[in-house]
């Protein structure tokens, strides 16, 4: 489906120089002189390159639809990560670097859902939130909360998290996988 050059809106995913792209950021800018534009910063979904291209109201992108899979993760072998699919059984296996920082998150078991273009994966969406357990948090400096003072805190998966002063080592909280930031404490 084509589309113009000003309509591109963050999350799309255009086919641009004979690659498959996602739109990070956009930036409508009408300068004083001359016409209107959008500058859209492009990640491409299969090597993981950027770009930053200004595409005039005039010119059409080609929007790609992905078709959509749910598959569940299996476990972690090497730099690959190993997906079933829920329907086949199959087992795929994708690189680590095609979840970025996501990846921390995975659990043996997770349904996600993995995005596909002519039957290649180019991207995996986890679930927005995950439950970790903290095994490591500071202890809060007396006097420190005149303003809303977050101390870091390590999950059980590695990764540091900045979580309120009354969280304590042990304590299941909720994390934003995509923002790496302490949602609530886990029910």
């Amino acid at each position: 489906m084509k589309i113009s050059g000003v309509d591109i809106r963050p999350g799309n995913i255009i086919e641009y120089e004979g690659g498959i792209w996602r739109a990070v950021k956009i930036q409508h800018t009408q300068p004083g002189k001359g016409g209107a534009y959008m500058q859209v910063e492009l990640k491409n979904l299969r090597d993981g390159r950027k770009n930053n291209v200004r595409f005039r109201s005039a010119e059409t992108v080609e929007r790609v639809r992905l078709d959509t899979k749910d598959f569940q993760f299996l476990f972690a072998e090497g730099d690959g990560l190993v997906f079933m699919d829920k329907d086949t059984y199959d087992q795929v296996t994708l690189p680590r670097d095609l979840l970025g920082d996501a990846a921390a998150f995975l659990q043996d078991g997770m349904d996600v859902v993995m995005e596909l273009y002519e039957d290649e994966a180019i991207s995996v969406q986890l679930p927005d939130t995950v439950e970790a357990t903290i095994v490591e948090a500071d202890a809060v400096v007396k006097g420190q909360t005149a303003s809303s003072s977050y101390k870091p805190a390590v999950l059980d998966n590695g990764v540091r998290v900045m979580v309120p002063p009354h969280i304590a080592s042990g304590t299941r909280i909720v994390v934003d996988v995509y923002e790496g930031t302490y949602v609530r404490r886990a029910d």
